[in-house]
C-alpha cells in the first residue's frame, strides 16, 4: 500500500513538473507581442476628419490614407475615366471585392488606401486642389508621386502614360461604427 501511494504521489508531482516545463516551451512557439502588433488591425478615428482632409495611420509598417471626399471630389471621379488605365478597377488584387465600384470604397465619402505608389514604392503627395499650375488645368485632385511622376485620382486609380502600372491598393477594412474604421479586417464583407 505504501509503495502504491509513493508511486502515485511521484507520478502526480512528475506530471505537474512536466506541465510547468511544457507551458513555457509551448508559449515560446507563439509569435512575440511585436510580431502580433505588426500584423494586427489598426483603428482609424475619422470623427474629426474635415471634408477634403487626409488622415494617415500606420498598418503593417505601411502608410494608410483615409480621405474624407467632398461632393465636388465625388462628382469629378467619373470625368477622369477616359484618362485612366483601369477606371473600373478590374484587377482584383488591387482592392477587396466590396470596393470594386466607381468610388473604390465602402462608403463613397471615405476613401481608404495604402499610401505606396505601385511603381517603385514611393509615397505620393496628396494634391486635392483642382487645376494647380504645376499639374495642369485638367487636374481634379488626387495623388502625385514626386519620385517618377505617377498620378492617381481621388479613388486611387492610375492615369495613363505614367510609370505606375496599376491603381493604389485598397486594404481590407470595415466600419466599426460611424466614426471608426478598422484597417486589416473586413468584418466578413469579402
Amino acid at each position: 500500500m505504501r509503495r502504491r501511494m509513493l508511486v502515485a504521489a511521484t507520478s502526480v508531482v512528475g506530471a505537474a513538473g512536466a506541465g510547468f516545463v511544457a507551458v513555457p516551451f509551448v508559449a515560446s512557439m507563439n509569435p512575440s507581442a511585436k510580431a502580433r502588433a505588426a500584423g494586427a488591425p489598426v483603428e482609424a478615428d475619422i470623427s474629426k476628419l474635415e471634408p477634403g482632409a487626409l488622415l494617415r495611420v500606420k498598418w503593417r509598417g505601411q502608410p494608410i490614407w483615409v480621405v474624407h471626399r467632398t461632393p465636388a471630389m465625388l462628382e469629378a471621379l467619373p470625368t477622369q475615366n477616359s484618362k485612366l488605365v483601369d477606371p473600373d478597377s478590374q484587377l482584383a488584387t488591387q482592392q477587396p471585392s466590396y470596393c470594386q465600384n466607381p468610388t473604390r470604397s465602402i462608403k463613397p465619402t471615405y476613401f481608404v488606401a495604402i499610401g505606396i505608389c505601385t511603381h517603385l514604392g514611393c509615397s505620393p503627395t496628396y494634391r486635392p486642389e483642382f487645376g494647380p499650375a504645376d499639374l495642369g488645368s485638367s487636374w481634379k485632385g488626387g495623388w502625385f508621386c514626386p519620385c517618377h511622376g505617377s498620378k492617381f485620382d481621388l479613388a486611387g486609380r492610375v492615369f495613363k502614360g505614367v510609370p505606375a502600372p496599376s491603381n493604389l491598393v485598397i486594404p481590407q477594412h470595415t466600419y466599426l461604427n460611424d466614426t471608426t474604421i478598422l484597417v486589416g479586417e473586413d468584418g466578413g464583407q469579402a
